[in-house]
């Protein structure tokens, strides 16, 4: 099945050709790229987080496949939905789902289910594709969206990745999405940010998930982040450094009300 746009014209640009303009500007000249593991993009409106994302995806190299685990924001659906089957569309093209890896993830992730309705409204993971087919619409893709789970799920469902990805001959790339603090004044996003992705960047995924949880982040992601974290190091991630940071601030000049952006990169 096709999977058409649902945010197009509203978290980007709605034309083909004013999309890949949107893209091109928020993509960096990048002297060598770097294989990943996995990463962390946000998902806001490009014009916000478009240069967070755009540092990411600048610098590594393309895989085959992308995993793409992302928040349920609709409440829509089961809470590990897997669509693993049909292409997903943007105004400047079309990526295939990789049927394959799909449902050996499926076969293996005790709570995941098939469900295509989690998907058809949530933004998480759309926003990333522009992105992906700027670079090449040959890359295939695997959506996870995730709505509630516990830390030993999230362990259940890198675990099922992680073997998935370990059964193919071709280079895949974890994909986390998550936007970082909201609403809150500045200063407190940066703070509340650093105690989270120190965590992260210490790749230590029960210390994110805990300081989310304790510190009452509102990182919509922290579920994906902590699956792509555990995932990454079950395939042989060692380290991970912040590719860039920003708030909304940056952008609108709106300094007391804010949602962060951080763009994280694990390499082996």
């Amino acid at each position: 099945m096709l999977r058409p746009p649902a945010v197009s014209g509203q978290f980007y640009h709605g034309s083909s050709s004013r999309l890949e303009q949107q893209v091109s500007q928020y993509l960096q000249s990048a002297t060598g790229k770097e294989k990943a593991v996995g990463i962390m993009v946000p998902h806001a409106g490009l014009m916000y987080s478009g240069a967070v994302a755009g540092a990411v995806f600048s610098s590594i190299e393309m895989p085959r496949t992308f995993v793409m685990l992302g928040p349920n924001h609709t409440g829509l659906g089961s809470r590990i939905a897997v669509m693993d089957d049909g292409e997903w569309e943007v105004p400047t093209g079309k990526l295939r789902i990789d049927r394959k890896l799909a449902t050996r993830i499926l076969e293996n992730a005790q709570h995941a289910e098939r469900d295509v309705r989690a998907h058809t409204f949530e933004h998480s993971l759309e926003v990333q594709v522009p992105f992906i087919v700027h670079f090449s619409p040959d890359i295939a893709i695997v959506p996870i969206a995730l709505l509630s789970v516990t830390y030993d799920q999230c362990v259940q469902l890198a675990e099922a990745v992680a073997k998935a990805v370990q059964s193919v001959d071709y280079p895949v790339t974890v994909l986390a999405s998550s936007d970082m603090s909201h609403f809150v004044p500045d200063r407190v996003a940066r703070q509340k940010d650093k105690a989270a992705l120190d965590r992260m960047l210490a790749m230590d995924p029960r210390g994110l998930f805990d300081t989310v949880v304790r510190e009452r982040i509102s990182m919509c992601g922290y579920l994906p982040a902590t699956v792509m974290v555990i995932a990454s190091k079950l395939l042989g991630a060692t380290s991970a450094h912040l590719a860039n940071y920003m708030t909304s601030g940056d952008v609108s000049g709106d300094y007391d009300s804010v949602v962060g952006y951080a763009g994280v990169v694990l390499t082996a």
